[in-house]
């Protein structure tokens, strides 16, 4: 079982249902997307931090630095292979990039998962995790434009209790 524990950033209810209605419409054509996972913690995000082990951080942080304008850009893939994951970039912004670096600060030293770490971060929301190659066309073609919105909460996910705990 993952020990990883992350901090997610929360986007707004309109950006959150545009997000989905990409993932609605990947699932509506057969592809792979995370419209699958219907888990009450499974939500669009930006993954500030990913970490083995606990992570505690205080609400403070979000209470002085959201709501926080966001833009969810262009598509991005990771991995290689047959199979990848599909996501949205965010564009990194100053303040975004001051998030970031504070909630880093705030949980002291670890051993951070590298696509989160300061300096590797690529911030992004996941469309689809294990999208075929031979399917990516018709996946790209489903999603819209820019998305302008906010960030407006913060949220712990622990892998090992499989819990979310609101960091308000």
């Amino acid at each position: 079982m993952s020990e990883v524990t992350s901090i997610e950033l929360l986007l707004d209810p309109a950006t959150e249902a545009a997000v989905r209605a990409e993932w609605e419409a990947l699932a509506a054509a057969g592809l792979s997307s995370m419209a699958a996972h219907t888990s009450e913690s499974n939500r669009p995000h930006i993954t500030l931090l990913a970490r083995n082990g606990p992570v505690e951080i205080g609400g403070a942080i979000g209470e002085r630095m959201l709501p926080l304008p966001i833009t969810l850009g262009a598509p991005v893939l990771f991995g290689s292979g047959e199979r990848r994951v599909l996501a949205r970039s965010v564009i990194p912004s100053a303040r975004l990039l001051a998030l970031h670096a504070e909630v880093h600060s705030s949980v002291g030293d670890g051993v951070d998962l590298p696509h989160t770490a300061p300096e590797e971060w690529m911030p992004h929301v996941t469309l689809a995790r294990r999208a075929r190659s031979e399917s990516l066309p018709t996946a790209l073609a489903l999603i819209g434009q820019e998305l302008h919105g906010f960030a407006l909460g913060l949220r712990r996910w622990d892998a090992v209790a499989r819990t979310v705990t609101d960091l308000g």
